[in-house]
C-alpha cells in the first residue's frame, strides 16, 4: 500500500484500474444501483478506500441529491479524488485516515471497492465491523475486490489468467510473471466462501454475490 503515497505511482493510478479490473466503470454503475435499491434520494453513503475518486464520481454525477463521505488513508490519493470529481467535489467530503476516522453516521450506505483484499483477515474483519457501526438497519454495504481460489494450485492459475488480462499483448512477461509472484507472497486473498463468512461475522446478512470478473468479486450485504 506505500505506493498510494508514491507521487508517481498515484500520477498514473487512474489508468490502471480501468485497464486492470475487468468492468471497473460497469461495476462502479452496479454498486451505484446496488445501493440506490435502499439509499434515499438524499441519503448519505460512505465510501471506505476513496482514493483516485472514481467510485465518487460515478455515484456523484449519478445521484445528484446523494450525500457522499469518502475516507483514505493517502493524502495524495484523496487530492488525486478532488481532481477527478472536478466541478463534483463541493458534494463531496473527502477525509483523510482509516475506518475510525470516519464519522460515526449512521449511513445510508457503504461502499468499499478494490480495498479489503490489502487487509489481513483479522484488520478486515474489524473494518467491517467498523463499517457496520457506521451504518442504519438494513443499509446496504457494497464491496469488491480479489478472491479466488487460494489453493497453491488455484493462486497460480488465477493469477496467471489475472496477469494476462492486465497485459495489452495478453502474454506474460518476465515482469508479468514477478508481479505474479509478489501477489502470491503479500496480498491476503481470501476464498470467496470465506469472504462471505467474514462479512456474516461482522454483522451482515442477505450477502449476494453480484459481480465476478477473473480474480475479482462483489458482494452486496446488509446491516442486520
Amino acid at each position: 500500500m506505500a505506493s498510494f503515497d508514491d507521487p508517481a505511482a498515484v500520477a498514473n493510478y487512474l489508468a490502471g484500474p480501468v485497464a486492470k479490473v475487468p468492468g471497473l466503470l460497469a461495476l462502479h454503475r452496479m454498486a451505484e444501483l446496488l445501493l440506490a435499491e435502499a439509499v434515499p434520494g438524499a441519503g448519505r453513503v460512505l465510501v471506505l478506500g476513496a482514493g483516485g475518486g472514481l467510485e465518487l464520481r460515478a455515484f456523484a454525477a449519478a445521484r445528484p441529491q446523494w450525500r457522499l463521505v469518502g475516507v483514505d488513508p493517502s493524502a495524495a490519493m484523496l487530492a488525486l479524488a478532488a481532481t477527478t470529481l472536478g466541478d463534483l467535489a463541493p458534494r463531496v467530503e473527502l477525509i483523510e485516515g482509516y475506518v475510525d476516522a470516519a464519522p460515526t453516521g449512521p449511513f445510508d450506505g457503504a461502499a468499499c471497492l478494490l480495498t479489503l483484499h490489502f487487509l489481513e483477515p483479522a484488520e478486515r474483519l474489524r473494518t467491517l465491523r467498523a463499517l457496520r457501526r457506521r451504518l442504519r438497519p438494513g443499509a446496504p454495504l457494497v464491496v469488491a475486490h480479489h478472491s479466488f481460489d487460494t489453493t497453491d494450485a488455484g493462486k497460480q492459475r488465477w493469477l496467471r489468467r489475472y496477469a494476462a488480462f492486465a497485459s495489452p499483448s495478453g502474454t506474460l512477461d518476465a515482469g508479468a510473471e514477478a508481479a505474479i509472484a509478489a501477489m502470491r507472497a503479500r496480498l491476503p486473498v481470501m476464498a470467496p466462501e470465506a469472504e462471505v463468512a467474514l462479512l456474516e461475522e461482522a454483522g451482515f446478512a442477505g450477502v449476494e454475490l453480484f459481480y465476478a470478473g477473473f480474480t475479482f468479486r462483489g458482494w452486496v450485504a446488509y446491516r442486520a
